[in-house]
């Protein structure tokens, strides 16, 4: 086993654009607008296939089918068998996306047949005026909701935040939420799930059509209580292990986050599950084995369990892990 590097998938959407290329040295392969970038994937809408080493060209179901906890770690194989728990991408905001919610565990495996969608969002770069819409204002019920959404009176029931680089917020199942102004680009850590369902695309049209609305399924899911949690750069906690800072972002049961800033040299702890490095910014590279393995911003590595790794350099990872 040895740090593994995935072909990125590219995904075109409407309210996409071309910052991938010009912030995180992604080459776009056409002039097109992009807005995800799945960057480790075991899900039939977008597999991961390996980019380096001998494992090259693999997908990432072959490597769970070959190689089983060895990859991922004994714990997790024996909790989720050959279905792998996290989907990491990067995405690129440049335009409204829609107002939508995502459904638990429960409602999923029982509606859908897979993981509900739980998520979290860290700001790499937003603009001066970027708001996101983040749950349903306080006081505002099911009924007060629905009428409210068949008049198309949206102003007065969304909860609309202002969110700037460096932000993390924790999109929990039930939370309803999309971008409002501006653009921002993120690294969102979630549950392997692809299940979303839309409430208003603004009257948007892609390919002379409307986009269809989930507002039957949404409406089961909703959780009008939901208040988001997000933390800026300069409120969180800082750990300081010799040249890396680490700030805790989250622990949950669904995965773990930590921001990483690096300026010298940096042992991380041997994890007995795997773990997943996305970089944020700088450059560098992983010690694994007396092997070099080059890091830069816009590079997503994943790290086997057991696996012994060195980070050097000067850069800010994401490291989401179980």
């Amino acid at each position: 086993m040895y740090p593994l590097k995935f072909k990125k998938h590219l995904v075109t959407k409407v309210w996409g654009g071309r910052k991938f290329q010009e912030i995180l040295n992604i080459n776009l392969p056409t002039a097109e607008n992009y807005g995800e970038s799945w960057e480790v994937s075991c899900h039939k809408n977008g597999m991961s296939f390996v980019e380096n080493g001998e494992l090259k060209n693999k997908s990432f179901q072959e490597l769970l089918d070959e190689f089983k906890e060895k990859l991922v770690g004994e714990e997790i194989y024996k909790k989720f068998n050959n279905k792998f728990p996290l989907l990491i991408k990067y995405l690129d905001i440049n335009d409204k996306l829609s107002v939508q919610v995502h459904p638990s565990d429960e409602y999923a495996m029982r509606v859908e047949g897979e993981l509900g969608k739980s998520e979290t969002w860290y700001v790499i770069d937003a603009s001066e005026d970027a708001t996101l819409i983040l749950g349903i204002k306080e006081g505002v019920s099911k009924e007060q909701f629905l009428e409210k959404f068949n008049k198309k009176e949206f102003e007065s029931i969304f909860n609309i935040v202002k969110v700037k680089k460096g932000d993390f917020i924790d999109v929990n199942p039930g939370l309803v939420h999309a971008s409002l102004t501006g653009s921002i680009m993120i690294c969102e850590t979630q549950q392997n799930s692809d299940t979303t369902y839309r409430i208003y695309d603004f009257d948007r049209l892609v390919d002379g059509k409307l986009r269809p609305l989930q507002i039957e399924k949404a409406i089961d899911v909703i959780r009008f209580n939901e208040i988001p949690k997000i933390t800026g750069e300069k409120e969180r906690e800082n750990l300081i292990f010799g040249d890396c800072i680490i700030q805790k972002l989250i622990c949950s049961e669904y995965f773990s986050i930590d921001k990483l800033f690096i300026n010298g040299e940096y042992k991380d702890e041997i994890n007995s599950n795997f773990k997943i490095y996305s970089i944020l910014s700088g450059k560098g590279f992983l010690r694994v084995k007396e092997v070099n393995y080059p890091i830069e911003i816009g590079d997503t590595y994943f790290i086997p369990a057991l696996l012994d790794v060195e980070i050097n350099g000067e850069v800010e990872i994401l490291k989401s892990y179980l």
